[in-house]
This record gives structure tokens, C-alpha cells and sequence, in this order.
């Protein structure tokens, strides 16, 4: 079930972007929503520094979905399976 990009939402590159010094997997969190399949992408550091900022289609980003399994554990993203086999993340 694919779910739909909004505002606020985590996403991760599916491509490198060279230019901007951005590889496949850096998460980003998408600040503006142009409605048209575009988006304005945030990459932060670990301090809330923004290193980059850009416009991205809906096929240059997979949904992190969000969730907790029980109380207090670590906080798990969740990737296509398809998408995560290629990213490394699973064999």
C-alpha cells in the first residue's frame, strides 16, 4: 500500500543529487507541499542545521513511515521492501 507524501513527513533520497551533495538515503523532512508531485525538502544535521534545501518530485523520495512497537523502544522506520532490498538495509 503506497501512502501519499504530506507536509512534515520524513522521506529519504531515492538517487544521489551530485549538485547538491546529497546520496541515495539521506533523510530529509518535506516542508512545503506544491500539490503538483513536487515538494520542498529539508536536510538537517543532528543539531537542526539545515545543510540543504530543494525542490523534489514524488519519484526522487520514499515515505519513512514512523512507529513505535511498545513503549520506550527506539523509534523504527519502516521502507518498501523493494526499495529497501536496494538500499542494503535487508537481503
Amino acid at each position: 500500500m503506497q501512502q501519499e507524501i504530506k507536509l512534515l513527513d520524513v522521506v529519504a533520497l531515492l538517487e544521489d543529487i551530485p549538485e547538491e551533495g546529497l546520496i541515495r538515503g539521506e533523510r530529509g523532512t518535506v516542508v512545503e507541499d506544491f500539490g503538483d508531485g513536487h515538494f520542498m525538502v529539508e536536510f538537517a544535521n543532528n543539531l537542526g542545521q539545515t545543510y540543504a534545501l530543494l525542490t523534489l518530485n514524488a519519484k526522487q523520495l520514499l515515505l519513512l513511515i514512523e512507529t513505535r512497537k511498545a513503549p520506550f523502544e527506539d523509534v523504527v522506520y519502516l521502507l518498501d521492501e523493494e526499495e529497501a532490498k536496494k538500499m542494503g538495509y535487508i537481503k
